[in-house]
């Protein structure tokens, strides 16, 4: 644990380096707080901080850099983070200028993000853990040949081509449709596998081609995602040259940065912060990850998370995402006329 000062030396060594990128120096410290000691006392304090790991020293005659312990031990002492409120009035009125789709609500949630931050940021299209058939409707094309259109609870629609063994018309399966509507309303597919009804040979036949659409989409990883802000962080001075960006440009061009930027298991409640050489994936061990999970747990759950340097704004950064979570939450819970789980109410 460190001592009141030492606390507030790190604090100050942080904040410099987030806003500069430059190597912090011992009387930038004194001029930052007005600290009514002598600068030997903070070089000997710096010398302890640097001592227990929580700063380093890029040479002998330079400032101090804050390393990932410093870094984590300055996320784990932020309090007070909120955005401002004008900035979630203008947020939540921006959301409901734009149409009630999906695909527009992360876009624009990305996008925000992004611009809030000054860092790259990701938002994923919201899966359940199991999907469940909502409706079934069935479109007769040729001969024995009909079009299977699939809506799953969230506003999921899916569309795939059956051939049948048999020639069959369009009322035919129409009536088809309206019996299985009424079986699998509301199931996962583990329980359409296990419904213990007679069907016809038609009817299993469709429902095995049901129960393949509704596995494909439960082995779905996070793959459809909204990205926007990587000319942010390709324009922080970590990022201008070097390994580093071309690290990152691969992951981005091959569609990997979410897969390895995601913990195996994400908080459900809150805000988590990944710093450094916790990420999991050598390529961004000199970035950090800041991830939320949004949505209806059990239901509905898409991640929004931001990349950046290990010196990015960590409070500015905590709090955009925590917001823009709670904000997608909402309008989650409002597509499936339920309640947000956040527990916050965002302003009209």
């Amino acid at each position: 644990m460190l001592s009141s000062r030492g606390e507030t030396i790190l604090k100050s060594i942080v904040g410099q380096y987030i806003v500069r990128a430059m190597p912090v120096p011992s009387q930038s410290i004194i001029n930052d707080y007005e600290l009514a000691v002598s600068p030997a006392t903070i070089r000997n304090e710096m010398a302890h901080l640097e001592q227990e790991g929580y700063i380093t020293r890029p040479h002998p005659s330079a400032g101090s850099i804050p390393s990932d312990k410093g870094y984590r031990y300055y996320v784990e002492n932020l309090s007070d983070i909120e955005l401002p409120l004008a900035e979630q009035l203008l947020i939540s009125h921006l959301f409901h200028q734009v149409e009630g789709e999906l695909e527009e609500w992360l876009s624009l949630a990305a996008t925000l993000t992004a611009q809030l931050v000054q860092n790259v940021a990701i938002v994923t299209m919201p899966k359940p853990a199991k999907c469940q058939f909502k409706y079934l409707e069935l479109v007769a094309l040729k001969d024995s040949l009909a079009l299977v259109v699939l809506v799953l609870h969230g506003a999921r629609l899916k569309q795939q081509l059956i051939t049948f063994d048999q020639l069959i018309s369009q009322s035919e399966l129409t009536t088809m449709a309206n019996k299985l509507n009424a079986a699998y309303s509301g199931l996962t597919r583990a329980w359409i596998s296990a419904e213990k009804m007679e069907l016809s040979l038609a009817e299993q036949q469709l429902t095995d081609c049901l129960l393949k659409i509704m596995q494909a989409e439960d082995e779905q990883e996070y793959e459809k995602s909204c990205l926007d802000g990587l000319h942010f962080t390709l324009n922080q001075p970590e990022f201008r040259h070097g390994h580093g960006v071309l690290a990152l440009m691969e992951l981005v061009d091959c569609r990997n940065l979410l897969r390895t930027i995601a913990p195996e298991e994400i908080d459900s409640q809150g805000v988590q912060v990944i710093i450094g050489k916790e990420n999991k994936a050598e390529a961004i061990q000199d970035c950090s990850v800041v991830i939320s999970q949004y949505g209806l747990p059990e239901e509905a759950v898409g991640i929004i998370s931001v990349v950046g340097p290990t010196r990015m704004p960590y409070a500015r950064t905590i709090s955009a995402v925590g917001y823009l979570s709670s904000v997608l939450s909402q309008l989650i819970a409002e597509l499936y006329e339920r309640k947000p789980t956040t527990g916050k109410s965002i302003p009209c």
